[in-house]
């Protein structure tokens, strides 16, 4: 009884802003799962500071923030970026575009058709194939491209293959279809773009997800003890929360 009169206290006082993020095992590989429910928690981009400089660090995010009365909980790389770290792809943040969507192919992994966009609006994310948003126009207000898409409407990209020996630490996102739910992953060890994909689509069951990045992966996730740190990132995704007083 003294249990479950605990177990409700701590449902109770825990803020349903925080992105729940968790340890998981599928297939016999590790991965750190973090979902973000769209209907009560913000989640943002961030590239540059108020001076134009990069973030580059979750750290550097956080401090912008705190400036604020505000915290970063949850945050990912979100997507590929050149050496000066600009993205490669479609990039919004806060409603204004910084850079244009790619719908041709190329060389890498971006350049993987289909690739995707995952294109944030109030109360909703969602993972859509670049042609499909070419199409559609929705307007975001804030927006990242990246590849290749990881599940296409329930299926994997066509072109991973089971028995494919390219092997890295890989993050991706998934959404739900009503948009909800976006599902962030990230592998503790190297796996294959199959491996990744079946994770999103068999476990995950997510309908549609997007490859964020390889090898350069990271993830910032306190409530777990995790703040994975390194070279200078690009684009970053976050949960944004009210500071801890």
């Amino acid at each position: 009884m003294i249990r479950a009169v605990l177990a409700v206290l701590l449902v109770w006082v825990s803020p349903v802003w925080a992105a729940a993020c968790e340890d998981i095992r599928f297939d016999d590989t590790s991965y750190t799962v973090c979902t973000v429910n769209l209907t009560t928690q913000t989640l943002d981009l961030f590239l540059r500071d108020e001076d134009g400089n990069i973030y580059g660090q979750f750290s550097a995010v956080d401090r912008a923030l705190q400036a604020e009365g505000r915290q970063l909980g949850f945050a990912m790389n979100a997507g590929m970026y050149h050496d000066d770290r600009a993205p490669v792809g479609y990039y919004v943040e806060d409603g204004t575009e910084q850079m244009r969507v790619v719908p041709n192919a190329g060389p890498g992994n971006f350049g993987l058709l289909p690739n995707g966009i995952l294109c944030l609006r109030p109360g909703r994310a969602d993972v859509i194939e670049t042609s499909r948003f070419v199409e559609d126009a929705p307007e975001c207000s804030h927006a990242t491209q990246s590849g290749p898409m990881l599940v296409i409407d329930g299926a994997l990209h066509p072109r991973f293959l089971p028995d494919s020996t390219s092997r890295y630490i890989r993050n991706g996102v998934g959404t739900s279809a009503d948009g909800k739910t976006a599902v962030f992953a990230i592998s503790n060890s190297a796996v294959t773009f199959h491996e990744f994909g079946t994770l999103f689509r068999d476990h995950l069951e997510m309908p549609n997800a997007l490859f964020l990045d390889g090898n350069v992966s990271r993830l910032y996730a306190p409530d777990i003890n995790r703040r994975d740190i390194g070279f200078s990132l690009g684009p970053i995704i976050g949960t944004v929360e009210p500071a801890e007083r």
